[in-house]
């Protein structure tokens, strides 16, 4: 238990019995169906100019135990002005309540084209880290901030807050209604940035504004769709031997945790993205958008 680490009133409380043995997560604000890709796309201000940034979030139909509970991987590729930079595994699960956890990251960085390393990763029982809420089953404006993840080996603290609902949004996806405005910050290193996260009921996030830091980001999600069941087989094959790669990048903590597993090699629903791209190149066209 982590108590008063984004507050009064924050309380982190890690109970495994709490969490549903499968790993579907169906929250409506943060719903990850194995095939969804979603592509965000803005920029970055920092004190060297602005960079151009894209992300494709990939939910995969891989499965990791982490912590004793059965995480949903998915899978994001992150580019500056059109090269990759990092591609990450990121592990969630839901409890009964709705409550979405994160478990951990191993986020893989590039310069150059060239891996250089994973020196952000962590796992939620090992080294000193916890995971925590991504999202609450029933959030509401008012509520104590929570604990999203815990990682003081890599000085990873974010904390959550909602500060707004009801909110309608346009995007180049479209326009959504029924939105909520998370406030997230990393009280370790302010410099890192504090953000708001907009996130549609049935969509997930859609838009991330800055509100300080060193980088101001902003994103808004640009595309939306399914991928076919072949597109998911090349994207767990992807994901599982980025997996396999991070025993070698850090063999202690990650030498205890199993391999991430195949639960699934067919996409969550019908619906294609289309387009000659390959899963994970950044540059899908969607068939579903908000």
């Amino acid at each position: 238990m982590a108590a008063g680490l984004c507050g009064p009133g924050t309380v982190l409380s890690f109970d495994r019995g709490a969490f549903q043995t499968s790993p579907k997560v169906d929250n409506k604000w943060f719903p990850l169906t194995p095939g969804m890709q979603y592509t965000t796309a803005g920029t970055v201000e920092s004190a060297e100019g602005t960079t151009k940034r894209m992300v494709t979030h990939t939910v995969t139909g891989l499965t990791k135990v982490i912590d004793g509970v059965k995480t949903q991987v998915l899978w994001d590729r992150d580019y500056a002005d059109g090269e990759l930079v990092e591609s990450e595994l990121a592990f969630f699960a839901q409890t009964d309540s709705g409550d979405v956890w994160l478990f951990g990251e191993y986020p893989e960085e590039f310069e150059n084209g060239k891996f250089v390393g994973a020196p952000n990763t962590f796992l939620s029982g090992l080294s000193g880290a916890q995971g925590g809420i991504a999202m609450q089953g029933k959030p509401r404006v008012g509520a104590p901030s929570y604990v999203q993840a815990h990682a003081p080996a890599v000085k990873f603290l974010d904390c959550g807050a909602v500060v707004q609902e009801n909110q309608r949004v346009c995007v180049p996806s479209g326009c959504y209604e029924d939105v909520l405005v998370i406030d997230e910050r990393n009280p370790l290193e302010p410099e890192v940035g504090h953000q708001r996260k907009f996130y549609s009921a049935g969509t997930g996030l859609v838009k991330v504004t800055a509100v300080g830091g060193d980088n101001q980001e902003t994103l808004d999600l640009v595309k939306a769709g399914q991928l076919t069941d072949a597109q998911l087989q090349e994207v767990n094959r992807q994901a599982q031997a980025l997996d396999k790669h991070a025993y070698q990048v850090h063999p202690t903590d990650y030498a205890k945790t199993a391999p991430a597993e195949v639960a699934t090699q067919t996409a969550g629903s019908p619906g294609a993205v289309s387009g000659s791209a390959s899963p994970g190149t950044g540059s899908p066209s969607p068939t579903a958008t908000g």
